[in-house]
């Protein structure tokens, strides 16, 4: 793609790093304009919500008679998916939490993990991944020297809550994600992470083994679950009055919640990919989208975001340590870790991929499936929470 002139929101902070940006004659790009839409759609039905609300949670019910569980929610530590399993208690719905453990988890998420299972009495499950098996997907997305390296985490988690689902029958899955705090976040920034084609040709390319038990969720799996075992996935958050900084001082408040320090820094690895792999590698700082969100939301000062964003994205006092620890982990020498950031920057379009049949796919699917408000197809990215 040709280098375009760089440019930034008058009223955001996404800028030209997203290259199919575009502004307005008065400087206001794509991606806040976009959010404003979309948020006010949802402020219009909140408004009558609450009768919605009632009878989605007793249509949950209706579809839990005679099972041990009415819904499983995915728990990742985070602010969304904690605050989210405070609100179906509230609701009164059995919940079923699952955290899909990577085997990246910071102490702080398997702190509040806990909490919220013990301070709200939630029955619980753990899908532990095969190490060796996604520690070699992980590593194949690096030396693929695409941006992608969450691909591994993003098909995992909708993979292992729609089994544990169908395995308890359960016709809901209930997730944190949500437009209010994840509602910028440019598509150029990651491709599909269900496609099975891309993620198979990097593996088969830059993998050492098979992926005998690692959890694959394409589009197949998806319409499987839907259609055969009429699994749901509801993001109850795009539907209720969801302020981040309340959320979170309530949580500290009923569940002693500890703030992990940024956007899915549940994750360790999460954590070093976003702040120092993507910038440093892509040009990509999660930060922006982030801040753009909070600009939007009202929850941020654009100038405080500016000011921010002049500071580095990770601690360059403790960067070292951690390149040597995400090595070590992922069986690899620094010096090894360092020539993969080095290599020349690729992209899906550099592999196999099945992006034109899934467009086509999805489209079909959006012509014909008007899902109801509160319901949603999973191919919002949001499961993390």
């Amino acid at each position: 793609m040709t280098p375009r002139p760089y440019q930034q929101c008058q009223r955001c902070v996404m800028d030209t790093s997203d290259p199919y940006i575009s502004f307005d004659k008065n400087g206001i790009c794509n991606h806040c304009s976009e959010y404003f839409m979309n948020v006010n759609v949802l402020v219009e039905r909140t408004r009558q919500e609450n009768e919605r609300l009632q009878r989605l949670t007793a249509r949950i019910k209706r579809s839990g008679k005679g099972k041990k569980f009415d819904c499983i929610l995915g728990l990742s530590g985070g602010v969304d998916s904690c605050y989210t399993a405070l609100l179906l208690k509230d609701l009164g719905l059995r919940v079923l939490a699952v955290h899909m453990d990577n085997g990246w988890d910071a102490d702080s998420s398997v702190r509040n993990i806990n909490s919220v299972i013990d301070k709200l009495e939630l029955n619980y499950q753990s899908y532990v991944l095969d190490w060796e098996e996604f520690k070699d997907l992980q590593l194949a997305f690096l030396k693929a020297s695409v941006p992608e390296l969450e691909t591994p985490t993003d098909m995992a988690i909708p993979a292992c809550l729609h089994k544990i689902a169908a395995a308890y029958r359960i016709k809901y899955i209930i997730s944190g994600g949500n437009v209010q705090t994840e509602g910028i976040l440019p598509k150029s920034w990651h491709y599909d992470a269900k496609d099975l084609v891309y993620l198979k040709s990097i593996h088969k390319r830059y993998g050492s083994g098979k992926l005998r038990n690692y959890p694959l969720f394409g589009y197949p799996q998806e319409f499987y679950y839907k259609y055969y075992h009429g699994i749901k996935t509801i993001y109850l958050l795009n539907h209720a009055n969801y302020n981040k900084k309340d959320a979170m001082a309530t949580l500290k408040e009923k569940i002693d919640w500890k703030d992990p320090g940024g956007k899915h820094f549940e994750s360790l690895y999460t954590r070093f990919v976003q702040s120092y792999i993507l910038p440093e590698k892509f040009n990509i700082d999660y930060r922006r989208a982030t801040f753009s969100t909070q600009i939007c939301a009202g929850e941020l000062c654009r100038d405080y975001a500016l000011e921010k964003l002049k500071e580095l994205p990770y601690d360059p006092q403790t960067v070292q340590k951690e390149k040597e620890y995400i090595s070590k982990k992922l069986g690899i020498t620094t010096a090894e870790f360092e020539h993969m950031m080095r290599a020349p920057v690729k992209s899906y379009r550099d592999y196999p991929n099945n992006k034109r049949s899934l467009e086509s796919i999805y489209k079909l699917y959006r012509k014909f499936n008007k899902p109801p408000v509160l319901v949603t197809l999973s191919s919002f990215s949001g499961l993390r929470g």
